[in-house]
């Protein structure tokens, strides 16, 4: 049996392990760990005692390694990084990003419940996490906040402890759960998963997090188990009953996505989100009168703009092309070349039709990935509106891929790419237009930053 002691150094002296374990679950161990060549701290998994004292112990550790490869290949912000794995004689380990916080759990443990308004953000980024996670393929299936872990001095939650995550396609997988917060079909070796599965995990979490205070003076430490539900026919308490300030559309939300059955329960964490209003769905609005003139292929312009170019350009993925198009037409349509920049009133003024074929090419072209409704959503799921908000402003710039280090990029730092963040393009929001381009021209920053927020407050998006 191998434990890692305080300053014992592994992987032939690269790393030096740093005081006692940061944890131990059911399967692993972590540890804090210094890398001296860089100077950084990193957090390293390895299969606890109880595992390597098992028989099938050399069978458990490949299965842990393929398993820890499968999370390598996740690259999102409220994700915890996977870098590599390293081996310290028998014992393997998965090298990861140390974050420097407590979890959701601690946090509670602390401070007492969530305002609805802060439990909401939280859930919105670890739901936003689950829905890369399922495009992947995958389920998490230990979604608690004893596995979300918050960055210090930073609202901002990071899905931990991947232990558990199976590919959606699998068939059976293992009844390892953590009750109060595991769907029935999770008691099942067989059962009906899908994304649903993770749901019933997320609504139990924000059902923790807004309830906590009154759960606890009961003496429950989660929400009543599925299988006392199904099988004891113990009633879940609404939210509502422990904590009167959660509002009724959200008490109603984490109903339906903690439903015993699952096709009676939420879906899809997309839905879920929706149903908690998180999701800002586009203003469905019947589509314009159809201009002969000025139409040209469903490419609808209340001015007689061509967009076959920009349509082009994105029909063959050249990014970098249909940007600087999307920039051209934009000042044509708004009569502003000369100028070379949008100010607030032209952004207010801007035709409707013509803001939305922009959009809908960007939008089609890019899979949903790009366009200026997609940035809305990221935005207002922030809490954006059209005033002015620097921390909720620079969460967006942070989340789209237009800031780093705390600064706006510059053109030459965008990325052109599909592989770029959800709402990374068009950059007429954000960019280039908030850094050397502004400054270049003399135009104030601030006139920029309110250009982007008119726009992305316009309900016809």
């Amino acid at each position: 049996m191998i434990i890692w002691q305080p300053g014992q150094q592994i992987n032939n002296g690269r790393f030096i392990i740093q005081g006692k374990p940061l944890g131990s679950g059911g399967f692993g161990t972590t540890y804090k760990a210094l890398e001296p060549s860089t100077g950084k701290l990193y957090a390293i998994k390895t299969l606890n005692q109880q595992m390597q004292l098992r028989e099938d112990f050399p069978e458990q550790q490949v299965k842990f390694i393929n398993e820890a490869l499968t999370i390598k290949g996740f690259d999102h912000r409220h994700i915890l990084k996977v870098h590599e794995v390293i081996q310290a004689g028998e014992l393997f380990g998965v090298v990861m990003e140390y974050i420097d916080g407590v979890t959701l759990f601690q946090h509670l443990r602390q401070n007492g419940q969530l305002a609805e308004s802060e439990a909401l953000l939280y859930i919105d980024q670890i739901g936003q996490a689950l829905e890369y996670i399922h495009a992947k393929g995958s389920l998490h299936r230990d979604i608690k906040p004893a596995n979300i872990l918050l960055r210090q001095n930073k609202q901002e939650a990071v899905l931990i402890d991947f232990g558990l995550t199976r590919s959606i396609a699998t068939k059976s997988m293992t009844n390892a759960l953590t009750e109060g917060y595991a769907p029935i079909e999770q008691y099942r070796r067989k059962g009906s998963f899908g994304p649903h599965t993770d749901v019933y995990a997320l609504a139990a979490t924000l059902y923790y997090l807004l309830t906590a205070d009154g759960l606890n003076k009961e003496g429950e430490v989660s929400p009543v188990p599925a299988q006392n539900r199904k099988y004891e026919n113990e009633p879940l308490p609404a939210p509502k009953h422990y904590n009167s300030r959660i509002s009724q559309r959200v008490n109603d939300a984490i109903l339906q996505g903690m439903e015993i059955e699952p096709e009676n329960r939420t879906p899809t964490v997309l839905k879920f989100r929706e149903n908690l209003g998180l999701v800002v769905q586009p203003r469905r609005t019947p589509p314009p009168n159809p201009l002969p003139a000025s139409e040209e292929g469903g490419l609808k312009s209340s001015c007689g703009m061509d967009y076959r170019k920009l349509r082009d350009y994105l029909a063959q993925g050249k990014w970098k092309e249909a940007d600087d198009q999307t920039k051209r037409v934009m000042l044509a349509v708004a009569k502003r070349e000369k100028e070379g920049w949008l100010d607030v009133e032209s952004i207010d003024n801007f035709p409707c039709e013509d803001l939305r074929t922009i959009d809908q090419l960007w939008v089609k072209y890019s899979g949903g990935k790009f366009g200026f409704s997609v940035q809305k959503r990221i935005y207002q799921s922030f809490g954006g509106r059209r005033e002015y908000n620097e921390e909720i402003w620079e969460k967006f710039g942070d989340n789209v891929g237009c800031r780093k280090g705390g600064y706006w990029l510059y053109s030459e730092d965008i990325t052109f790419d599909k592989k770029a963040p959800e709402g990374h393009l068009p950059t007429g929001v954000c960019g280039e237009l908030f850094a050397a381009w502004a400054w270049g021209n003399g135009i104030h920053l601030g006139e920029f930053l309110m250009v982007g927020r008119v726009l992305l407050s316009r309900r016809d998006l």
